[in-house]
């Protein structure tokens, strides 16, 4: 089944930097249902346990899963915090359990022959490999599955963060997720500089509709003011709390242009929107995969490393892409040397060690080539094998087929709310709200403060809501009443994400009948 010509002719103008026009009819279940019905991607659904309305009052484990159970679904638009379970995480996980009370320690070099996962010891390599087109990496030696997220980023920073008296700075976003800020700050204290002078924030457009929106021209202009003396730079792939998207190949290349070592947050990037990492000539990336990845809670993270940072040749030889670790040479000049071998400085790790080597206990390390260098410790086969289910259905489909549903799915959802918007701050003017002067004052219930441009944003929106006391409450209570899982960011922002994987059409549609009633109270 293909995308029906309407699903079609909107995503190739939403690509095209078009804003599409639902239709009248767009408001009734019935569209919705028809926009699923012509979905191909809609068979993928069955591959979730979705919570069901009833699942979700659960105080105590029964034996149950959701679809055992005679109750409808829940509308689960959360999959930018904790996405679905998919249903064959069991069996994967059983294999990895059987594996192990059959045959002991062999499991780390013994792959079952009816089983869905590898041995243990190259279970990580095979999820690197799925991960190569999620990402855009040149090949698996650029991936590397470990640890969680901040983690990793420690582990980057450690390579990649080389301040000298000249460039010692690090620019990030002005509201990252806090661990990102610990991280960042830490590490600059490690170095023993003050996060005061040594850490730069990319203030948002102060004029822009929410004051929250991150610019380019911003980005680019904090860039060029202290180009000469920084080393790093962080920013996220999409902003957490608006759901932005950044224009990651141009921040990149202007940045390295100017002797600075690029690195992105794909926590809310990777598995929902397209991305090229080799080809941008991202220096690093760190992400994690319970998100979007749908791998489960506290699953192991990921990372990138470009293929000219994970060289390891003869020590005559220099590492470098354009400087040993960085991209121009300008504040990363050395590499760090192992008996004969020379590659890029990192934290080191037994588990990092070349697999030809790892298991003759000797003192010298010599790291696998590429982004598995990078590896400390024995990665734990159970998270594996639940990634490993989760990636499954990643090769179901492509990257370009979830976005573009995906740009469709989260634009419908923005037409409706305003369509919302629209009437209640029509309601609202009609009931005569009066200004100090005398005059009617419009006062809306709400606004979207992610980018409404289709191609600055993921598969979120964010919805800001009036500072009225206990209306987040009241909403967040009305929602959870009605079986919808969203998340709320305090003060006052509810953000959904209908992941197009296993959210419909009618998800949209029914989500926005009760944010709406919920909203005019």
């Amino acid at each position: 089944m293909f995308f029906s010509s309407e699903l079609i002719s909107k995503t190739k103008l939403i690509r095209a930097g078009q804003t599409p026009k639902f239709p009248s009819e767009a408001t009734t279940r019935e569209y919705a249902e028809t926009l699923d019905v012509q979905d191909k991607l809609a068979p993928l659904r069955h591959d979730f346990l979705i919570p069901t309305v009833s699942s979700l009052k659960k105080k105590a484990l029964t034996g149950t899963k959701p679809q055992d159970e005679d109750s409808e679904p829940s509308i689960y638009l959360i999959g930018n915090s904790l996405g679905a379970q998919p249903k064959t995480v069991r069996k994967y996980l059983d294999a990895q359990l059987e594996t192990w009370a059959s045959i002991g320690v062999n499991g780390h070099f013994t792959t079952m022959e009816n089983s869905p996962l590898t041995s243990w010891q190259d279970m990580a390599e095979d999820c690197a490999r799925k991960f190569v087109p999620i990402v855009g990496a040149a090949s698996s030696s650029e991936v590397v599955v470990m640890n969680t997220l901040t983690v990793n980023l420690h582990l980057m920073l450690a390579s990649f963060y080389r301040p000298t008296e000249k460039r010692h700075k690090i620019i990030i976003e002005w509201k990252p997720f806090p661990s990102d800020w610990y991280a960042v700050q830490s590490q600059i204290e490690w170095h023993g500089r003050s996060p005061s002078t040594s850490m730069i924030e990319v203030q948002p457009d102060s004029d822009s509709d929410s004051g929250l929106y991150l610019s380019t021209k911003s980005i680019l202009s904090t860039i060029d003011a202290h180009a000469d003396s920084t080393a790093l730079l962080l920013l996220p792939g999409i902003q957490y709390y608006t759901g932005q998207l950044l224009d990651m190949p141009l921040i990149t290349k202007y940045a390295q242009e100017r002797g600075i070592v690029v690195g992105w947050d794909l926590a809310h990037a990777v598995g929902n929107v397209e991305l090229a990492l080799h080809d941008w000539n991202v220096d690093f990336a760190v992400w994690c995969t319970y998100k979007y990845v749908n791998a489960g809670p506290g699953a192991i993270g990921g990372a990138f490393v470009h293929e000219r940072h994970g060289k390891v040749m003869p020590a005559s030889q220099h590492v470098n892409g354009n400087g040993a670790n960085g991209t121009n040479g300008h504040s990363h000049s050395h590499g760090q040397t192992a008996g004969e071998m020379k590659f890029t400085p990192r934290l080191a790790g037994w588990y990092g060690n070349d697999k030809s080597v790892r298991f003759n206990m000797e003192r010298t390390f010599q790291p696998t080539p590429g982004a598995q260098g990078w590896v400390i410790s024995n990665p734990s086969a159970v998270d594996l094998a639940s990634l490993s289910a989760a990636l499954e259905i990643f090769g179901k489909t492509s990257m370009k087929d979830l976005r573009d549903k995906a740009l469709v799915i989260t634009g419908y959802a923005e037409f409706l709310l305003n369509k919302v918007l629209a009437q209640t701050t029509s309601d609202i003017n009609s009931n005569g709200v009066n200004g100090h002067d005398g005059q009617k004052k419009e006062e809306a219930l709400f606004k979207i403060i992610t980018p409404a441009n289709p191609l600055e944003r993921g598969s979120q929106l964010s919805i800001l809501l009036a500072d009225k006391p206990g209306l987040l409450e009241k909403v967040s209570k009305a929602l959870e009443e009605n079986g919808v899982v969203c998340d709320k960011r305090k003060p006052n922002v509810i953000r959904i994400a209908p992941v197009p994987l296993y959210c419909t059409f009618f998800d949209v549609w029914r989500f926005v009948k009760i944010f709406e009633e919920a909203v005019r109270g």
